[in-house]
């Protein structure tokens, strides 16, 4: 049964924790250097997770998403929220509306993830190298697509490479949770109309991880 597009639910939630996640990363790594490195690998790793079963399944577990709920629920419910995450967000989904028109560049990146994985037996799954690699997939793909992920912050941050590169990592990572969040019928309009709905579950959900974990 096709699940309906007039409501949300707790798939579409969690697709969109994965988003917001790792825009919320991205911003992190900008303004600050570094961010919430168990949030990061969870964000790294569902960009492997390619033919996970389900959406919790792309994840590892709902209670690695927490970063990603926490920031949902903080952009849906608090006027006085630091926007910049919501604005990057709704870039990425645009983003990954445009990168469906252009299988030559999805079909890029299905190579690219390839070689990346070959990388990890070598180097680890965090590593310079594969995280360097995923990076550069990101410029080399996404980054020639319109519209262009704008990411403002401490100017003396990003002029560090390695820094950088972690930032590229994490938006491609955000698209990855952007296609699932398309996969699973989200759309964008449903986070205007189904606010409440949608901070509601994803309350639930946060709430259901922390008692999972103790």
């Amino acid at each position: 049964m096709v699940p309906s597009l007039f409501a949300m639910n707790e798939e579409r939630v969690l697709a969109l924790a994965g988003l917001f996640q790792a825009t919320s990363l991205a911003q992190q790594l900008a303004n600050q250097g570094r961010c919430d490195e168990a949030a990061f690998e969870t964000s790294v790793d569902s960009v492997f997770r390619i033919d996970a079963d389900s959406v919790v399944g792309v994840y590892g577990r709902t209670s690695a998403l927490r970063l990603g709920l926490r920031t949902l629920i903080a952009q849906l419910e608090d006027s006085s929220s630091d926007m910049a995450v919501t604005r990057m967000a709704i870039t990425v989904m645009r983003l990954e509306r445009t990168l469906a028109r252009h299988g030559n560049l999805r079909n890029d990146l299905q190579q690219g993830l390839l070689a990346a994985q070959r990388q990890i037996d070598h180097f680890g799954r965090y590593s310079p190298q594969v995280i360097g690699r995923l990076a550069a997939l990101y410029v080399s793909t996404l980054s020639t697509l319109k519209p262009r992920v704008m990411v403002t912050g401490n100017p003396q941050m990003l002029r560090q490479e390695a820094i950088v590169e972690r930032v590229r990592t994490s938006l491609l990572a955000a698209v990855r949770s952007a296609v699932l969040w398309r996969q699973v019928g989200g759309r964008q309009w449903q986070l205007l109309l189904h606010r409440k709905q949608c901070a509601m579950l994803a309350r639930g959900l946060l709430t259901g991880s922390t008692l999972d974990n103790g």
